[in-house]
């Protein structure tokens, strides 16, 4: 495991892989995680072709006015993990970006919740639009957040 970085990766260093070496490279440290991962506190543990996994520990700084965790901290690691699904099936040139996601909120997370897992895998993927859909749970197993996307994918 290389030591964690965060920032981007050049287009013509993304160009060179295709999207799974793209995403393991996430997971293994050998690329950096986007500059948001590093703000929110989350990695990206898993990748395999189709599936990708994203934790974190909920923290103080991630409450909302309540005392919750801020939705935003799930909706980020699903938009992750489950974009990062549809680009880990992607050929080498090619990319690909959100276009809408719906979540679902099911149960409250907070710091006490420990550990929480995102995974997102594919549903669909065709030559111009992909889907997946995600979960988020606890260390238990528990639904707490779910989620579907659709992602545009384009030449990079």
């Amino acid at each position: 495991m290389h030591r964690r970085t965060y920032g981007t990766v050049s287009a013509d260093k993304r160009r060179e892989m295709d999207g799974l070496a793209f995403v393991r490279g996430l997971a293994d440290g050998t690329l950096p995680l986007n500059t948001m991962a590093g703000t929110l506190g989350y990695e990206i543990v898993e990748a395999e072709k189709g599936r990708v996994v994203a934790t974190a520990e909920p923290r103080d700084s991630h409450l909302n006015p309540s005392g919750t965790v801020h939705g935003g901290l799930a909706a980020t690691m699903l938009d992750s993990c489950m974009g990062l699904a549809i680009q880990s099936t992607l050929d080498k040139g090619l990319g690909s970006t959100t276009l809408e996601f719906k979540i679902s909120f099911v149960r409250p997370i907070t710091p006490q919740t420990g550990t929480i897992r995102a995974e997102g895998t594919v549903l669909a993927r065709g030559r111009r639009t992909g889907t997946a859909e995600g979960r988020v749970t606890d260390r238990d197993g528990r639904l707490l957040a779910h989620a579907t996307t659709t992602c545009l994918i384009f030449e990079s």
